[in-house]
């Protein structure tokens, strides 16, 4: 059976980049279940991992490290929705080597793409033409900048070194419980199908893989995840919050040499952020003349007229960035959505058959702009509970019960009133976080709640004005189509619509005439367009084709009808340097 993950893989692998296309999506929900076909082919494992980031790829290398220290084996199976490992995995990354420390101690020895160390680091405020120097509340001593789908590329391989089996190109669609409701395993989508249903002659049905245990390392917002967290009220039974999320805009340049500092790390806040507007932008100088810029944007801001990725551009126009950028050549694009919850919004990360890890925990420390190192963290305490459950056979509870023992906890309770402080604005959030971080030391005697759920935050679309923003210049700032070319995003165009209306007359109904319709701001690759039909009524298009996978949509539409599903395995962005 092993043959059939392969052969499609080599298939996924060889996938041509096409051009992004237009069609309307309808509510597809209730066609879901034919998509799926009937006797599938079966692959059993020990554990089955869901997700080749840092969390599912450490949780794999430290259950193999155990198997040999106990000279015993368990089978494990890493599935990949993109069509390598590390094409989906994008972060800025000021990496912190704690956790790799404990997984991988000689590291340094293994020759790990980790090999920038962090040489200076700067926190600026910015106003339209200025860049003030303030008082670093980062400690980024003894860090790395990298690019983190590289590290995951050398996981991978390190995990293969001992056993572990890496499928990338295949998308985990479904759970699978057994006849006690125990969750055990997972199905891929079946491929080529067509948009309306049918077979097309690529056809071939997806695969169940059964595992004793399962563990979900989907990154933020994955949908595996979220369905689990949903079913089981794992939040309810958690730390009780509920998730909030910020929108992240990279683009990797190279840059002239005069320029470049390698290890030189820049974080800002300020403009072009309104001070309602929770943000900020960072600049990390990579190696070989790299350099990777971005801006964070919360996605429970009000007016429903921002545009993440305008004010990306904007912010590029900056003296001080525009300066640096000058002369340079964008080498890649990309966005994703992160999660900044933190402390408060932790779900119990355990149900019936196995647990959930990294970032689609939440585990993300917001103050220090970090996740790598949790996430990593937090899979490998899942994988000791994991072979504890099945070679000794306690419950995978201890896998919870060390989270809240182990440094993500006092990690996370430090810096619990970080983020919600700015819910008050920015002058008094940056105050509290001061007191919080100088005084106090994260040892606050209360613990401070999150603002409404990120889509109830937007305003009416009456309250605001249009923002003008400015032309790009195709120098620095781009248009849309021209940052997609640079995402190497490609999805097999006729297939069914990964993005599905709960209610297809929700967004002119709604959407359009309350809030401008926001969808064809908030998304950072343009797929949600409004265009007049042969009518004259305007509709909304989904471009499904453009999808960067940053799962924006699923968190901020107003009246949560957009609901992201995972399209054909191997389809999505192809990243290398982000």
């Amino acid at each position: 059976m092993h043959r059939v993950l392969r052969a499609a893989a080599a298939a996924a692998a060889g996938i041509a980049k096409a051009p992004a296309r237009r069609y309307s999506a309808p509510g597809w929900g209730a066609a879901t279940s034919r998509w799926f076909s009937a006797g599938r082919e079966t692959m059993s494992y020990d554990v089955v991992i869901v997700g080749a980031g840092p969390a599912g790829l450490a949780a794999a290398i430290r259950l193999k490290q155990l198997c040999r220290a106990a000279d015993t084996d368990l089978s494990v199976c890493v599935l990949e929705k993109g069509a390598e490992v590390g094409a989906h995995v994008l972060s800025g990354n000021v990496f912190e080597p704690r956790a790799l420390d404990e997984l991988i101690p000689n590291w340094r020895q293994e020759d790990a793409p980790i090999r920038v160390p962090v040489s200076s680091d700067k926190f600026w405020m910015l106003t339209k033409n200025k860049a003030w120097t303030l008082p670093s509340p980062f400690d980024n001593k003894g860090n790395y900048v990298i690019s983190l789908s590289q590290l995951v590329r050398w996981m991978s391989v390190k995990a293969e070194e001992l056993g572990v089996e890496v499928y990338p190109g295949f998308a985990a669609s479904e759970i699978l419980y057994d006849e006690n409701q125990m969750v055990n395993g997972v199905a891929t989508n079946d491929v080529g199908i067509a948009k309306d249903g049918t077979k097309r002659e690529t056809f071939q049905p997806g695969v169940e893989l059964r595992g004793r245990i399962t563990l979900l390392a989907e990154g933020c917002r994955g949908s595996l995840s979220e369905k689990i967290i949903t079913n089981h009220k794992l939040r309810e039974s958690g730390q009780g919050q509920h998730q909030t999320y910020a929108l992240g805009i990279k683009e990797v340049w190279e840059i002239e040499e005069g320029k470049h500092k390698p290890g030189s790390v820049v974080h800002t806040v300020g403009w072009p952020l309104d001070t309602k507007t929770y943000g900020g932008s960072f600049l990390y100088h990579l190696e070989d003349r790299q350099l990777a810029i971005g801006l964070v944007v919360a996605l429970n801001y009000r007016n429903p007229f921002l545009s993440p990725y305008d004010e990306f551009q904007k912010f590029k126009q900056h003296p001080a960035i525009r300066t640096l950028l000058e002369g340079g050549t964008v080498l890649q694009y990309g966005a994703r959505t992160l999660n900044e919850g933190g402390f408060q919004s932790i779900p119990n990360p355990v149900f019936p058959g196995g647990a959930i890890i990294g970032c689609s925990a939440g585990f993300l420390n917001v103050p220090k702009i970090k996740g790598s190192h949790t996430a990593m963290k937090s899979g490998m305490l899942a994988a000791e509970a994991t072979f504890k459950a099945l070679v000794e056979g306690s419950s995978m509870d201890l896998y919870w019960e060390n989270i809240k023992k182990s440094w993500i906890w006092e990690e996370l309770y430090r810096s619990r009133n970080y983020r919600p402080a700015f819910e008050y604005g920015f002058i008094p959030g940056m105050a509290l976080s001061a007191v919080e971080r100088y005084i106090f030391k994260g040892k606050l005697p209360f613990t401070l709640k999150h603002g409404k759920p990120d889509h109830e935050a937007t305003d009416m679309a009456n309250l605001h004005s249009p923002i003008q923003y400015p032309k790009p210049d195709g120098h620095v700032s781009f248009d849309v189509p021209s940052s997609l070319y640079r995402s190497n995003t490609n999805h097999e165009h006729n297939q069914p619509p990964h993005l599905r209306l709960r209610d297809p007359t929700i967004p002119e109904s709604v959407n359009l005439p309350q809030y401008a319709g926001p969808e064809s701001r908030y998304c950072p690759a343009r797929v949600y367009e409004y265009v007049s039909d042969e009518n004259g009524d305007t509709k909304l298009h989904i471009n499904a084709q453009n999808c960067l996978h940053c799962k924006a949509c699923d968190i901020k539409d107003p009246k949560q009808n957009i609901e992201w599903t995972v399209p054909e395995g191997g389809g999505g962005p192809g990243y290398t340097v982000m």
